[in-house]
C-alpha cells in the first residue's frame, strides 16, 4: 500500500501537476488579455455548462435541499446553475481584480457603509476585524479595504498544485497589503497584525472540524472562533462585510456596523455568543442571494 502510494504522490508531482499547471496557465493568461466583461462572461458560460456535471456538484444540492427545504427541488437546481455561474466568474474575474477597482469611478464597484471603516488615531489604525464568506467575488473585499487605507492582513489557502500558487496570489496581491497562509505561521502573522493595529479579513464560511458548534441554517455547524476570540482579546470592532454581484461584473460592498461585543465575564459563553451572530448575518445574506453562496463545502457534520 505504501508503495502504491508513493507511485501517486510521484505521478501527481511529475505528471498531473505539471500538465495541470500549463493548462491552467495558458488559460489564465488567454482570460487575462479579454476585457472583463468578455472574461466575466466566459467564465461564467463554462461554469454554467459544466460546473453541473462535476461529482462534487451533487454535494451542493444536498447542502441546497436540507439548508433550504421548502423550495421546490427546481428552484434547488436554479439555485445550482447560478452558483457555478458565479463561481466560473470569479474564477475568470482574478486577472482582473485591479482593473475592476479602477473601474469604480464608472459605476463597477458601489461602497456602502464605508463610514464604518476605522480611521487613523494618532498616528496608527485602531486594530479591526473584518469577516465574510464566499459570497459573489469574496477576492474583491480585502482590495478595498486597502483602498481606504487599511493595513490589511488575510489568510489564504495554498492550493494543492505548488505550481499555481503564483497566479492565485498574483491578483490577490494587487494592492492588498499583506498576505499568509492558512495554518499555524498565519495564525500568529494575524496576532501580530492586529497588536499593530492593522485590519484582518477573514472568510468565515467554511467547516472547521475543531471548530465550535453553531446553528447555520437550523443545523449545528462545525464553526472556527477566531473571530470571536481576537475580538475579545483586543476588544476590537467586528465588522460584517458583504459583497453581491448586480449583474455581470459589476458589484455591491457593504460595510456594517460592528457588531457589539458580549462581556458576561464567561468567555466560552462569549465566543458561541458572537460566533451566533456571525452566523446569523451570513445565513441572512446567503438566502437573499443563494446563488451567489459557494454551496460546495461540507459544512454541516451529516
Amino acid at each position: 500500500m505504501s508503495d502504491r502510494s508513493a507511485v501517486a504522490r510521484r505521478l501527481r508531482r511529475y505528471l498531473l501537476y505539471p500538465a495541470e499547471a500549463a493548462a491552467i496557465h495558458l488559460l489564465y493568461h488567454v482570460i487575462a488579455v479579454l476585457p472583463v466583461d468578455w472574461a466575466s462572461a466566459l467564465g461564467g458560460w463554462l461554469g454554467r455548462g459544466i460546473g453541473p456535471w462535476l461529482p462534487f456538484s451533487r454535494r451542493a444540492l444536498t447542502n441546497l435541499r436540507r439548508a433550504l427545504p421548502d423550495l421546490p427541488d427546481s428552484r434547488h437546481r436554479e439555485i445550482l446553475q447560478g452558483m457555478w455561474d458565479n463561481l466560473g466568474r470569479v474564477m475568470a474575474e482574478h486577472p482582473h481584480l485591479e482593473h475592476l477597482w479602477n473601474d469604480q469611478a464608472q459605476g463597477r464597484i458601489e461602497v456602502v457603509g464605508a463610514e464604518h471603516l476605522p480611521r487613523p488615531a494618532e498616528g496608527r489604525h485602531q486594530p479591526c476585524l473584518m469577516f465574510s464568506g464566499h459570497l459573489a467575488n469574496w477576492e474583491l473585499l480585502p482590495i478595498g479595504a486597502s483602498r481606504y487605507g487599511l493595513t490589511l492582513t488575510s489568510i489564504y489557502r495554498r492550493p494543492n498544485n505548488p505550481l499555481i500558487q503564483d497566479l492565485m496570489t498574483a491578483g490577490r496581491r494587487a494592492g492588498q497589503g499583506r498576505l499568509v497562509p492558512k495554518g499555524r505561521d498565519g495564525a500568529r502573522a494575524i496576532v501580530a497584525a492586529l497588536a499593530e493595529g492593522g485590519t484582518v479579513a477573514m472568510l468565515v464560511d467554511q467547516k472547521m472540524n475543531d471548530g465550535i458548534p453553531v446553528a447555520f441554517f437550523g443545523r449545528p455547524a462545525m464553526t472556527a472562533p477566531a473571530v470571536a476570540q481576537l475580538a475579545l482579546k483586543f476588544r476590537c470592532p467586528v465588522l460584517p462585510t458583504r459583497t453581491e454581484r448586480l449583474g455581470g461584473a459589476r458589484f455591491r460592498l457593504t460595510v456594517l456596523p460592528p457588531i457589539p461585543l458580549p462581556d458576561s465575564g464567561n468567555r466560552a459563553a462569549d465566543i458561541r455568543t458572537l460566533m451566533t451572530q456571525v452566523n446569523g448575518l451570513l445565513e441572512s445574506w446567503i438566502r437573499e442571494r443563494p446563488d451567489q453562496w459557494l454551496w460546495l463545502h461540507k459544512r454541516w457534520p451529516d
